[in-house]
């Protein structure tokens, strides 16, 4: 469990850290290529939509609400919460969303 804890929190201090920009560079650039595609780090993006008229809607990662629970979590307190909060985001990024 401390192992599996250290990553957890090494992945949100990831998240809290991370930049927008190819996420930025994302909603901005069209007909990109699958190899310019594959190059972006959309590690903050948690929705992407494109409307027919070509608007775009970005939704990134709440990085005041990942500060928030790192704070919790340095004082001992919610991790659990923080192991089923990311056992959750791992599985919606692998398709597989819990009921």
């Amino acid at each position: 469990m401390k192992n599996e804890r250290a990553r957890l929190l090494r992945q949100m201090e990831k998240l809290a850290q991370c930049r927008v920009n190819d996420a930025v560079k994302l909603a901005f650039l069209d007909g990109m290529t699958l190899e310019e595609l594959d190059g972006l780090d959309l590690t903050p993006l948690t929705e992407f939509r494109r409307s027919e008229k070509g608007a775009c809607e970005v939704k990134l990662v709440d990085r005041a609400a990942i500060l928030r629970l790192l704070v919790e979590l340095s004082t001992g307190q919610e991790e659990q919460k923080a192991v089923e909060f990311f056992r959750a985001w791992e599985g919606k990024a692998e398709g597989k969303e819990e009921t």
